[in-house]
């Protein structure tokens, strides 16, 4: 055992936990996603949650240099963050907005959708009283059940908005429920179907929007009749499609963006049979040499992975053992070679050609990669490789 002062980095002055985001596989993954979809159509980056955990800021600007069309929010407080970062490409606030932030909608060139007549009509009050005419994106709910205006109430509602002079319907959006499970194509197929004949009240209506926006990530590489005019792409972008998209389709090469760092703290030699941890959930079958490392559920390393996850060190597995605690986990390092004080510890990413992927982790916690990498908290800061 190494007891010397490990040697980190230059690059980190405090804890040395943190994660690397790289904003070339990002571009790539774009780049692949248009290749295989399709060149012919808009394409909105969805950068809600701060980019999926990524950084909503350098993801957007790294992105609107590469050729975006829209970004996804779904906050306007989102995307005032980015226009207060100087992003200039247009924004969707996909969340709608609360009463009283009207005027800041305006005054950010935010867009909003809409599923409430009493939002659109204070909307349509604040634009009138700024003298302006304002794009809104109406969503439809075809079988979400979540927000949107159902499928079967469109008609009055497209009636009710023509009375709002300031607005202009310049997007019908919906959300697909079941995209990912090819089992479920039929009712994928029926909210196509619902879909379309919401576009032709709206059209019977006299209000002639621009973007007819259906698909989601699963949605827009799995089923090429929700692709509509623009694709709203989220998670490939950041390279998290192996638990979201069908295993069964062909689909663009992605990229992992994020990786989860932190370095050995702490070597210690226990002997065989002793337990460790919270709840005495660990014991030692054999003399072992236990590595503590600085990361814990509040940096959203989840307490789930609780002698369940895995970690690379020098570029081979070890397993981690006992319970993850609130800023501390132990790996036991008794099978890796050369271990030393300070050794970069891989939560999630490559080395020596072994991986620990979000999805890996996302399946041990019994959740979904998108959930693993929003849940990477603030404590850990971002490192942006352009």
């Amino acid at each position: 055992m190494d007891n010397t002062t490990p040697q980190y980095s230059s690059t980190y002055n405090s804890r040395p936990t943190w994660a690397e985001i790289d904003l070339n596989n990002l571009a790539a993954n774009f780049h692949a996603t248009k290749e295989f979809v399709g060149r012919d159509l808009k394409y909105m980056a969805v950068v809600k949650a701060d980019g999926y955990g990524h950084g909503a800021v350098e993801c957007a600007r790294r992105l609107e240099k590469e050729g975006i069309d829209w970004f996804g929010v779904a906050l306007p407080e989102e995307g005032v963050e980015l226009r207060s970062s100087g992003i200039r490409k247009l924004i969707l606030c996909l969340g709608s907005f609360w009463e009283g932030q009207e005027n800041l909608l305006l005054n950010y060139d935010l867009t909003p959708t809409i599923f409430r007549l009493d939002l659109a009509e204070r909307f349509n009050n604040a634009a009138k009283a700024q003298g302006m005419m304002a794009d809104v994106h109406i969503k439809i709910d075809t079988g979400m059940g979540r927000v949107g205006v159902r499928y079967d109430a469109v008609r009055e509602f497209a009636d009710r908005l023509k009375s709002f002079e300031n607005l202009r319907v310049d997007g019908l959006m919906t959300h697909l429920a079941a995209a990912d499970d090819l089992k479920q194509d039929p009712f994928t197929d029926e909210q196509v179907r619902r879909f379309n004949e919401c576009v032709d009240i709206f059209h019977e209506k006299g209000f002639h929007p621009s973007y007819r926006d259906l698909a989601n990530s699963p949605g827009a590489v799995g089923h090429p009749n929700t692709r509509g005019n623009m694709v709203r792409i989220g998670g490939i972008l950041y390279g998290l499609g192996g638990d979201i998209l069908p295993k069964e389709i062909a689909k663009p090469e992605l990229k992992p963006v994020l990786s989860l760092y932190s370095r050995v703290a702490l070597l210690k030699t226990i002997p065989a049979h002793e337990t460790l941890g919270y709840s005495r959930t660990f014991e030692t079958a054999r003399d072992s040499i236990i590595a503590t490392v600085p990361i814990g559920y509040q940096d959203g390393y989840m307490r789930l992975l609780s002698n369940t996850g895995r970690a690379l060190v020098n570029g081979q597995y070890a397993p981690i053992v006992g319970r993850v605690s609130m800023d501390w986990i132990l790996v036991d390092v008794t099978d890796i070679p050369d271990h030393k004080l300070g050794d970069k510890v891989t939560l999630i990413g490559e080395e020596n050609g072994n991986t620990v992927t979000a999805e890996e982790v996302a399946q041990k916690t019994g959740t979904i990669s998108y959930e693993v990498t929003c849940g990477i908290s603030a404590r850990v800061p971002r490192i942006y490789i352009n």
